[in-house]
């Protein structure tokens, strides 16, 4: 494991191996750069961070808020609870970043205004990080990831996840907000392959989020930034890496999903992420990042290559041993999905996830009625999460 307490993700690396970051452009550069002569005692800031990760896992909160001008803000069971310390000074904040990050990091955070991070709090807990300017003073933004990749019956995910992971290859696609546990459930699928095939498994995240032990697969994890320059160079490096199963993380613009298609369409495995607030919604937001006349194309190539979309939300739960749990909307590419997406009929295929419900397919509304049905959420949080309220109201009508 890396020492505790540095922002490393790997396992075995050296000082010559520090995260680097992007090519420094002009024209990407915050307008005016940090003044480095911020700060307080040297030590001072690590020991205060340290201080707030060590009540983040005290108290089992999914995530750390620190902005300047205020007590750290835990999220415990999706809200925000205040730690009763003083309200931090600019200083402190500074030095936290001065104390935590490598002078490599600290540069590209004085020049860019905001740098992602992992940090290894001791060999159970780690955090992905985001330190962030706002209004010219530092906050924090950090996420509690445990060293157990849980498995689906943990997570409340169905069993036909593992169906999903199993595929020869294709596309895999989750998503959803920030914070829908995304990551986490992938993770769990890419176990459950390491579990059961002999396969190479090769991820490019920024972070690395979970560290894999090889099970029967062969797992390598590269790192923006640290073992590759950008996605766009660990995507083409693919090829001669030979994989059978590849994780691309989020998948935010064309070269990243163009990259992606094209290595399920080759024969390889892909999962990634996408923001969209709906399984079926997905494709809208896959064919934005693509320009008009190549649509068709991506179109046919979606049609024959995507595996699963699964979108996914957590949802406040009633009982106190579960914080948050998913509710989901699940769309596999049947034959019916097939045809409807190469007659560009996308728009209708909430209603063929609706009829296909034995096919191992949900819709989000069904999804939220089960959890209802089985007490795990209120119908108030319900009807907080929905697209469609007055849907879900007919369908919950008799549920006390």
């Amino acid at each position: 494991m890396p020492e505790a307490g540095r922002p490393h993700p790997t396992s075995d690396a050296a000082p010559s191996r520090q995260r680097k970051g992007p090519d420094l452009h002009s024209d990407t550069l915050i307008a005016a750069p940090i003044d480095p002569s911020f700060g307080t005692t040297k030590g001072e800031g690590l020991k205060a961070w340290r201080k707030w990760l060590e009540a983040c896992i005290k108290f089992d909160a999914s995530d750390l808020i620190v902005k300047t001008g205020q007590s750290p803000r835990l999220r415990l069971r999706g809200e925000l609870k205040g730690m009763q310390v003083d309200d931090l000074t600019v200083d402190l904040m500074f030095q936290v970043a001065k104390d935590v990050l490598d002078e490599n990091q600290f540069e590209y955070f004085r020049n860019r205004g905001s740098i992602d991070f992992a940090y290894d709090y001791d060999d159970r807990c780690r955090f992905r990080v985001n330190l962030f300017m706002t209004r010219g003073k530092p906050a924090i933004a950090a996420r509690l990831i445990t060293s157990n990749i849980m498995k689906f019956e943990d997570l409340y995910l169905p069993e036909i996840l593992g169906d999903v992971s199993l595929a020869a290859q294709g596309l895999i696609l989750f998503s959803g907000v920030t914070g829908s546990g995304k990551s986490t459930s992938i993770a769990s699928m890419l176990q459950f392959v390491n579990e059961r095939k002999r396969v190479h498994i090769v991820t490019i995240e920024d972070p690395i989020e979970y560290i894999f032990n090889d099970d029967k697969a062969t797992i390598n994890q590269r790192e923006i930034g640290i073992d590759c320059l950008n996605f766009n160079d660990a995507l083409r490096a693919l090829v001669r890496e030979n994989p059978d199963v590849v994780l691309v993380g989020e998948m935010r613009d064309y070269e990243t999903f163009e990259a992606a298609i094209r290595a399920a369409e080759t024969g390889h495995l892909v999962f990634g992420t996408i923001h969209a607030s709906s399984a079926w919604q997905t494709f809208g937001r896959i064919y934005d990042l693509f320009p008009e006349n190549e649509r068709d194309q991506l179109r046919k190539l979606l049609a024959y290559n995507l595996r699963a979309i699964i979108y996914q939300k957590l949802l406040k739960t009633l009982h106190k041993d579960i914080a948050r749990i998913p509710a989901l909307e699940i769309l596999l590419n049947t034959p019916a999905v097939q045809k409807y997406i190469l007659e560009a009929r996308e728009g209708e295929l909430l209603q063929i996830i609706k009829q296909s419900h034995e096919e191992g397919m949900v819709d989000f509304t069904t999804s939220l009625v089960r959890l209802v049905e089985q007490e795990y959420i209120h119908q108030d949080v319900a009807l907080a999460a929905t697209p469609k309220p007055e849907e879900l109201k007919m369908r919950l009508k008799g549920i006390s």
